[in-house]
């Protein structure tokens, strides 16, 4: 099974193919977490990625592209993409890359772009596990400590609120055309991502069985 998850960040995607590939042993792979890594190790990549993030901006397709892909052959299992392809170009070449190795699904995890705002101003991340926290939906049992490591809470850059809005009109502007796209091939399936952690992911895992 191969799935690509979309979804604006806020929108929860992260947090759904975590508990996808949980339940189905399908490998999650996040273009976010691989930059975050690079960045963490200090390549020429992660501060490449880096400067591009903290603008609200999308890494270059060229090294988003290269990177997944690597992550893919490295895989000999079915997949869940979160967070690409993001743009016609990225999906194009996913396909090339394919071949008859078809995507089965794509996922599009819809929030109105008001309430992805309101979640991405109040989203903290744990410095040492970056398990992701909601002040208001899902928050820490201690306040800046992280339930699961004990690990100090931090706001990234791009999810203050005047990046934020940038992040969400870039996604827009480009995956949009992408939507309508897998719409055109018949493998798109839209849920509503306003519902709960847990109506999602039952929704999610009804739609892959």
């Amino acid at each position: 099974m191969r799935v690509i998850l979309l979804g604006a960040p806020g929108s929860g995607k992260g947090t759904q193919a975590e508990r996808l590939s949980r339940a189905t042993g399908l490998v999650h792979i996040a273009s976010g977490d691989l930059f975050r890594q690079a960045e963490r190790e200090g390549t020429e990549l992660g501060k490449l990625a880096k400067s591009y993030m903290e603008k609200g901006l999308l890494v270059p397709d060229k090294v988003t592209i290269g990177m997944i892909l690597e992550r893919i052959a490295e895989s000999n299992q079915g997949f869940i993409l979160d967070g690409f392809p993001r743009n016609m170009e990225q999906a194009q070449a996913l396909d090339t890359a394919l071949a008859e190795e078809a995507i089965n699904k794509v996922i599009y995890i819809k929030v109105p772009q008001e309430e992805l705002l309101r979640r991405l101003s109040e989203r903290w991340i744990c410095r040492q596990c970056e398990t992701p926290y909601n002040l208001v939906s899902s928050p820490p049992k201690v306040a800046g400590k992280c339930d699961l490591c004990g690990g100090e809470l931090y706001q990234r850059p791009d999810d203050n609120k005047e990046t934020a809005q940038k992040r969400l009109e870039v996604y827009f502007a480009q995956t949009t055309p992408l939507i309508r796209y897998y719409q055109q091939r018949g493998n798109l399936v839209e849920i509503d991502g306003e519902k709960t952690i847990e109506e999602v992911s039952k929704e999610l895992l009804a739609l892959l069985n």
